[in-house]
């Protein structure tokens, strides 16, 4: 291996430092490195952000015959300090609003709505104080972590109160009156200010720690390495905070990108360079020595859940439709939120079907209208997204998801084209990514700038919309399609970098505005569908027997009985059909009188469907 000059002076290093790596610029390489050149009678600690990142490292640090080195993610090394021989039980899945509304003995004065807006706040000051460094509740301002206007207005008229409950909230899980959050167990890890048995400690994604993690990881004794990148902090919404520029150590840079090419680097460059326009950051310095050439794995990427789903239905309903398409994660996690609220029960709600609806928290609304406004008041986006999608597409939601599911292969190896959110595929890299035209534009910035709404508050929460759109471009190892609309001006044109055309300016030139109408739904609203078969049945029967109508109407009939699809095997596309009649609030008798099945036939089907 023939390593930079950058990464033999980071090996060759002694005491505390921190390392500045770009994307794509072999950290994971440059930390084993170091690693294979200390003693191997060193303890080390090594610290990785998620349990996928934790697995890949472990068996890189195996092959590299590295026995020496633990690995843990920030919430394993706190589990295992914390829970074994504990009277603590976790909550595998957390705690809903109304389940803490409940807990806590919440009352508003009859109105569910308000007690889960309060409960929905007392959760997320919990765990902005679990994943803190502060001691106290008390020495939080909650305020500071709320951006929108409605939340910030609730929470300011309910603050001693909010406050009050999340006091006893944090109280009942330390006493283990009820089970504890795994944020709950790292926040006791922290209080506990562990001493760490390890000479050496490396610890990874340093920009998208928690306070409590780095609090953690500076009061240890053992010589510190913390590796990231400033400009790919994308986790401010779960109270992380950006070490790197919180520690004062040496500092060492990976300026070298070995994932893509020079073209790709200067755009990178650029991207970030609209931080100047927000506050004082320096743009990233790329040095794009890639040189991909395959294009094996595409992969689609979003900013949002709603931007990748509309992107989803285009390309799965297109005249030359995919076949097989995988999704970052489990494809699940795209219709439900973290806290378990399901796409389908806002669906239900959408269409006055309250007897449809699971989730106690979406059912406690009294309708859209509450529920949108339910989500102004707590700044909850996974909910907002999901509200967004079902009111874009309505009834048609099923049979999409249905249609989208039927395509998804478990293997990404064998899928033709990967869609993700940019949070999925962090640490990801494709041959060809296709960005989705969601991410925010440098005139959307400007116009913040101009009417001076850009203040400390959002200007933290404005750097992380620039640094999703520099991830999501440097997931490229060769081809990048970049939406017009997100390009700098005058920016050179390249081989690598493909310009998408704005949507208006692709209507004028093709002349043929995009229509959603997926193939599945040309039959699903025709209100009697007469099969092929059944047709050419009648119509030959008719010919045949014009000239003898009284025995007609008996013989049609008898040509119709067998007719009847009622033993016919049922296909993904009958299924489909199935799903959006029954959400359209179709009757049992009605359904058995459009696929020609019994009632019993099609009660069968809706209960295996797990629509009812």
């Amino acid at each position: 291996m023939i390593l930079t000059q950058e990464q033999i002076d980071i090996i060759n290093s002694s005491g505390d430092i921190k390392i500045n790596a770009v994307a794509g610029s072999g950290k994971t390489t440059t930390i084993i490195e170091y690693a294979k050149a200390q003693s191997r009678d060193k303890r080390i600690l090594y610290i990785a952000f998620n349990k996928s990142v934790k697995l890949e490292a472990i068996k890189r640090f195996a092959v590299n015959g590295l026995n020496n080195v633990k690995v843990e993610t920030a919430h394993s090394l706190a589990y295992s300090y914390i829970i074994p021989g504990s009277k603590y039980k976790v909550s595998a899945n957390g705690y809903k609003p109304n389940e803490i509304a409940e807990i806590l003995s919440i009352n508003s004065g009859g109105s569910k709505y308000a007690e889960y807006i309060l409960a929905n706040h007392i959760s997320r000051f919990a765990d902005y104080f679990c994943n803190s460094d502060k001691q106290k509740v008390q020495e939080l301002n909650y305020l500071d972590v709320v951006t929108e206007s409605k939340a910030r207005e609730f929470v300011s008229k309910f603050y001693s109160f909010i406050e009050s409950r999340t006091r006893t909230w944090l109280a009942k899980m330390n006493n283990a009156e009820i089970e504890i959050t795994h944020d709950f167990y790292l926040k006791k890890f922290q209080l506990s200010e562990p001493k760490l048995n390890y000479d050496l400690i490396l610890f990874d994604e340093g920009q998208d720690a928690s306070a409590a993690m780095l609090d953690i990881f500076l009061k240890q004794t053992a010589v510190r390495i913390i590796v990231g990148d400033t400009h790919q902090q994308i986790y401010g919404w779960r109270y992380a905070v950006n070490s790197l520029e919180k520690v004062d150590f040496k500092t060492y840079d990976l300026t070298h990108s070995f994932r893509f090419r020079q073209d790709i680097a200067d755009l990178a460059m650029e991207i970030t360079g609209r931080k100047k326009h927000i506050n004082a950051h320096e743009p990233a310095i790329i040095k794009g020595v890639g040189s991909g050439k395959d294009i094996k794995v595409k992969a689609v990427l979003a900013r949002t859940n709603l931007g990748l789903l509309l992107k989803a239905i285009e390309l799965v309903t297109s005249k030359k439709p995919l076949k097989k398409i995988y999704f970052e994660g489990n494809i699940n996690s795209y219709t439900y939120a973290d806290d378990g609220t399901s796409l389908y029960d806002i669906l239900s709600l959408y269409n006055n079907k309250r007897k449809s609806i699971k989730d106690v928290l979406i059912k406690s609304m009294k309708d859209m209208k509450e529920l949108e406004d339910y989500v102004r008041k707590t700044g909850e986006r996974q909910l907002g997204m999901m509200v967004e999608i079902v009111k874009e597409y309505g009834k048609k939601i099923p049979a999409i998801i249905s249609l989208i599911k039927s395509m998804h292969v478990e293997d990404r190896e064998k899928a033709e084209l990967i869609f993700s959110t940019v949070h999925k595929c962090k640490g990801m890299e494709y041959d060809s990514v296709h960005l989705v035209n969601d991410f925010i534009t440098l005139d959307e910035i400007l116009k913040l700038k101009e009417n001076k709404k850009i203040d400390e508050l959002n200007s933290d929460k404005l750097n992380q919309e620039v640094n999703l759109l520099y991830v999501a471009l440097t997931r490229t190892k060769n081809i990048i399609y970049f939406p017009k609309e997100l390009m700098p001006e005058d920016h050179p044109s390249s081989l690598n970098i493909i310009v998408l055309e704005p949507e208006k300016e692709k209507k004028k030139k093709h002349d043929k505005p995009f229509t959603y109408e997926p193939v599945i739904d040309q039959s699903i609203y025709t209100p009697k569908r007469v099969p092929s078969y059944k047709k050419n049945s009648e119509e030959n029967y008719k010919v045949k027997n014009k000239e003898n109508n009284s025995s007609g109407n008996s013989n049609f009939n008898k040509i119709k009985e067998r007719s009847k699809s009622a033993y016919l095997p049922w296909t993904k596309k009958l299924d489909n059909e199935l799903i959006v009649l029954y959400n359209d609030g179709k009757s049992l008798p009605q359904l058995a009188k459009h696929f020609q099945r019994t009632s019993g036939a099609i009660r069968s089907r809706v209960l295996k469907l797990g629509l009812d």
